[in-house]
């Protein structure tokens, strides 16, 4: 897994690609969550776009991310989840996301 991350206003885009499946990436990107949080940047749009394959350790990332940001008072969407749209279906963490079919139409949403 590869990441890049900036910041487009309020809002954290993260644009992740290839495969998650945990690993010093992972922990790299806990860090960086956890160092806007500390900047007061609590909106965060993770792009799955370039994403190839997740495994558990993977879902693993994306909840806890999720969890550390909700528990901060923010907000995190994923957007075009298109190739891990059925792990996310089978595990039903489709419904404990939101996601849109774009970046951009995330960013929209804030």
């Amino acid at each position: 897994m590869k990441f890049n991350d900036k910041l487009d206003g309020e809002v954290v885009v993260f644009k992740v690609s290839g495969k998650i499946m945990g690993g010093e990436e992972t922990t790299l990107f806990h860090g960086r969550i956890h160092e806007y949080i500390t900047q007061n940047k609590k909106n965060f749009i993770i792009d799955m776009r370039k994403v190839d394959w997740m495994n558990s350790v993977g879902l693993g990332m994306l909840i806890s991310a999720l969890t550390t940001v909700k528990n901060a008072e923010g907000r995190l969407v994923l957007a075009d989840i298109s190739k891990i749209e059925s792990i996310l279906t089978i595990t039903r963490l489709i419904s404990v996301f939101e996601h849109f079919e774009t970046a951009d139409e995330a960013m929209k949403a804030f």
